[in-house]
């Protein structure tokens, strides 16, 4: 234990399972996804228009997961004892993957690591035909909220996003989700489209709280490298007209009952996803699956690591393995430390995303470090109303949430 911090507190777990495969990369997407490569033995058929499915899938379904079981396994020295509060299903697209090799995966996870009695668990769905053919054999493998991609209802901006839906199967794939039994579905768009006005954005997120979309992520389009747009950016709406949207779009939200929680989701009361409430209190989640991410606290050596898989699924899936800290042999991963001056940064690059952000003791709790670490900036940055009093809880002002990038600038480790 170092001398200059506190005990750790073990936070809640959360388990995060990347399906790593799409039908096809979406030109704005810097995710770690890969679109089946035809004539491989991984291959997906398509047909486009509205009424197009793809062709059933020979991904290396069987094999992946043999794998995810190995991974999974490796990292139970670093589970403590602790049961799984959420489980995420993200991608990719997993709903490429049959129910059965769901219910396989959620089995292991029970069987490894252990339930807590209500936990959430999220499925990422895109809205073609062929994924809601199988929503309620996800239901019947225990996937209880399902987080549908629709992007957007605009047919033109659905051409512009390089999507394979049309509006028609979005509002078809919420309403087969419904039968099938979810009673908490999550709408994902987007808004700062090119071409897109406030009138247009706000079409969008009324299609979806009539679809009676328990939660709705609506983030702002962004051109990130490594994406085909960065390549060839579109013309999107400028600085002032983003302004305009956000600001109706979240007056629509809040009076239609959504409540903002996170930069980016607005929920029904009681409905926040606790997958992103996990992330963003800086609790801890296991990764598996190419390119997954994860992090632990580790308190008899006062330590927090960060585990990152090997991005691509070929290398993922390939049988060279390592020893690692967690327990046993494991595909390539790399595993650092948290170092204890980067802690501050850290801790709020997370917990600032919360609109109320988090309890203040959990600072001391779940980085080792004293409140009063945080004192002397913070003390500056309260005197330009970016953020609330220090304690009880630690949260930026509702001025300063839309700066919270600035703020963060203030806790950059010196060299």
């Amino acid at each position: 234990m170092n001398p200059d911090t506190q005990p750790l507190v073990l936070p809640p777990l959360s388990l995060y399972v990347h399906i790593p495969w799409c039908v096809r990369k979406c030109p704005y997407c810097d995710f770690n996804s890969h679109q089946v490569p035809a004539g491989s033995g991984e291959h997906v058929s398509i047909r486009h228009g509205a009424d197009s499915e793809p062709a059933a899938s020979q991904l290396p379904e069987a094999e992946y997961v043999d794998q995810l079981e190995r991974d999974l396994r490796s990292q139970l020295g670093w589970i403590q004892g602790r049961k799984l509060g959420s489980i995420f299903f993200g991608g990719g697209t997993p709903s490429l993957f049959s129910p059965l090799a769901i219910e396989r995966i959620l089995n292991l996870a029970e069987s490894l690591v252990g339930f807590v009695p209500d936990i959430e668990i999220t499925l990422e769905a895109n809205p073609g035909t062929f994924e809601q053919a199988k929503f309620a054999g996800y239901h019947s493998a225990g996937v209880n909220r399902l987080s549908i991609g629709v992007q957007s209802f605009d047919p033109l901006q659905l051409q512009n996003l390089g999507r394979i839906h049309s509006g028609a199967e979005a509002h078809t794939a919420a309403t087969q989700a419904r039968a099938a039994g979810f009673d908490n579905i999550n709408i994902d768009l987007m808004h700062g489209l090119p071409g897109q006005g406030e009138v247009d954005a706000l079409r969008d997120l009324k299609q979806a709280v009539a679809l009676g979309a328990e939660h709705i992520s609506w983030y702002q389009l962004t051109i990130e490298p490594n994406t085909a747009f960065y390549s060839a950016p579109p013309v999107t709406p400028g600085s002032e007209q983003i302004a305009e949207i956000q600001q109706a779009g979240r007056a629509y939200l809040a009076g239609e009952g959504y409540g903002r929680y996170e930069v980016s989701a607005y929920a029904r009361s009681g409905l926040a996803s606790r997958h992103n409430l996990n992330y963003w209190s800086f609790a801890d989640y296991i990764g598996i699956g190419a390119g997954a991410h994860g992090k632990f606290t580790l308190p008899d050596s006062g330590r927090i690591i960060r585990t990152q898989r090997t991005r691509a699924p070929r290398d993922y899936l390939a049988l060279g393995c390592a020893l690692g800290e967690g327990g046993g042999d494991f595909p390539q991963a790399k595993v650092t430390d948290v170092a204890i001056a980067e802690r501050p940064l850290e801790f709020l690059m997370n917990t600032l995303r919360l609109e109320r952000g988090v309890p203040a003791e959990s600072f001391a709790a779940y980085t080792g470090l004293p409140l009063s670490t945080l004192a002397g900036e913070w003390a500056k940055l309260e005197a330009m109303q970016l953020v609330e009093p220090l304690g009880p809880r630690i949260a930026a002002s509702g001025f300063g949430y839309d700066y919270v990038d600035e703020v963060l600038q203030r806790f950059l480790p010196s060299d």
